[in-house]
């Protein structure tokens, strides 16, 4: 049986989220302010957590960075009244794998913890190490290394590498990158984008010599991998 982290301060918004799942067969473990959640946390073995950000003790984001590094694979899905993009980038470049808005409906609720933890029961077959010449990505461990450094991602600045990497041979367009790596009600803007590629710089080219991630303006992004057709 599937066990889901709720975190939530509002005692009957938390029972009305459990009985719905636990309706769906899941167990739900309450927690209702940061400390209560981060001991929970670190106690058991959890399958998903749902994590409001405005919380006693301890406030989602902080929370949400410590389950990122004490469980790099475990689904976070952020719950919270916060619909302001700021909010949401935060929450992403913290670690958050999606964002419902609230209020919200039990149902959109319930479908996306069916999509996470049906895609968690699923063993993902070996996939091939990406690489370029000063840096190398292995999907199976969702570690990124440049020169023989390990760069610590969050899942989306991940995401964003491993994109490019996997289309290494043409120019991505902001479009593209916002169809491919954001939820559609996300509603990411351009400047979303170059927000983010600009977190991915500041880890994987600022210590470096040689820039990997290279802007071709009016068209998009593209990896340097010292081709000059670009």
């Amino acid at each position: 049986m599937k066990k889901i982290l709720l975190v939530e301060d509002d005692h009957r918004l938390s029972q009305s989220v459990a009985a719905a799942l636990e309706k769906d067969g899941y167990t739900c473990v309450p927690a209702y302010d940061g400390q209560m959640a981060l001991k929970a946390f670190q106690q058991d073995t959890y399958h998903l957590v749902l994590l409001d950000l405005n919380l006693p003790k301890m406030n989602g984001i902080d929370l949400c960075d410590r389950f990122r590094h004490m469980n790099p694979a475990i689904p976070i899905l952020v719950i919270t009244a916060f619909g302001d993009i700021d909010s949401k980038m935060e929450a992403f470049e913290t670690g958050a794998d999606d964002y419902l808005v609230k209020p919200f409906h039990l149902k959109e609720l319930q479908a996306k913890v069916k999509v996470f933890l049906k895609r968690a029961e699923q063993p993902a077959a070996a996939e091939p190490v990406l690489q370029l010449p000063d840096i190398r990505l292995d999907p199976n461990k969702k570690v990124a290394v440049r020169e023989g450094k390990e760069i610590h991602l969050t899942p989306k600045e991940y995401s964003l590498l491993e994109y490019l990497l996997r289309h290494k041979k043409r120019i991505i367009s902001k479009d593209e990158l916002a169809m491919n790596l954001w939820d559609a009600n996300y509603g990411v803007t351009h400047n979303t984008i170059e927000v983010y590629i600009n977190f991915l710089r500041n880890k994987i080219d600022k210590d470096f010599d040689k820039k990997l991630i290279l802007t071709k303006p009016g068209f998009g992004y593209y990896l340097n991998d010292q081709r000059d057709e670009l």
